[in-house]
């Protein structure tokens, strides 16, 4: 077993060690240790994600979990990149953005054409996911219940410290009916305390980009398209992350300025639907 740094996908894998061991053994994690013959700390460190289990470890571990051969292999070759410090993922991985989140002390966040996912209505992101096309119908519901189920943290007595730059761009972009809209308009007015608007004139930030800080963990940074979500935990991307977060507090608008012009996205939307029953016979 190494000891080295832990990452969010070296988490994500041995939180998924520790549900296979609960659910495939009766052993509590000390019992697993005695069971065999590791120091107690050793199983702990492997689940926390903290320490690189030898492929030995592994096969050891899995198999007093009555896992075969395919199972091993399978988890090995998932596991083999898990101390990246530069890790994609396919778009299809849930998990690991999710623990992610759950384990932030701090999210700082920037999103360009949308809304953070955290930020997002039921409806926006259900339309979302039928805008872009990807999915197919029938995973389109795990997906949106798998973000909605991530807003959790918002709601948690030790809820991360949390701030949001979103573009104006995201605002300007109209997805679905008018009623959808408000509402997404609606539930980013009602968290102006944690987020301030990027205004339009502003073109040279191109990419979304979030920033998790934890207690004891290393900051890692966070970016995502179509194609894959990336992990970056090496220190000169944070460092840059960094220095795109102090930019982006230059030219956000403060607070305030960012309710008024979210107020301004409500009060339009609602001036063109009264034009739109003007305009009836």
């Amino acid at each position: 077993m190494t000891a080295i740094t832990s990452t969010p996908y070296s988490r994500d894998l041995g939180d998924e060690l520790r549900r296979i061991r609960e659910s495939c053994t009766p052993f509590h994690g000390r019992a697993m240790a005695l069971h065999l013959g590791w120091d107690p700390s050793k199983v702990s460190d492997i689940e926390l994600g903290k320490a690189r289990a030898s492929e030995i470890d592994l096969a050891q571990y899995l198999a007093t979990c009555g896992k075969d051969l395919e199972f091993l292999t399978d988890f090995r070759r998932r596991y083999y990149n898990a101390f990246d410090l530069y890790l994609a993922q396919v778009p299809d991985n849930l998990r690991t953005l999710a623990m992610t989140e759950a384990m932030a002390t701090k999210i700082t966040a920037y999103d360009v054409l949308t809304p953070h996912g955290l930020l997002q209505t039921e409806d926006y992101a259900w339309a979302l996911f039928e805008d872009v096309g990807l999915e197919a119908p029938e995973d389109i519901r795990k997906y949106v219940q798998a973000r909605m189920d991530r807003q959790s943290i918002l709601r948690s007595h030790n809820r991360p410290e949390c701030l949001f730059y979103v573009h104006e761009r995201a605002l300007q972009a109209r997805l679905g009916n008018a009623a959808l809209m408000e509402d997404q308009y609606l539930r980013l007015l009602f968290n102006t305390h944690i987020l301030r608007v990027v205004p339009a004139n502003f073109t040279a930030f191109r990419s979304a980009c979030a920033l998790y800080e934890f207690g004891k963990a290393s900051p890692v940074t966070y970016t995502e398209t179509e194609l894959a979500h990336v992990f970056a935990q090496e220190d000169r991307a944070v460092k840059r992350a960094r220095r795109l977060f102090r930019r982006l507090d230059e030219v956000a608008l403060d607070e305030e300025q960012s309710r008024s012009k979210l107020a301004e996205y409500v009060s339009g939307l609602r001036e063109d639907l009264d034009d739109r029953r003007t305009d009836l016979p």
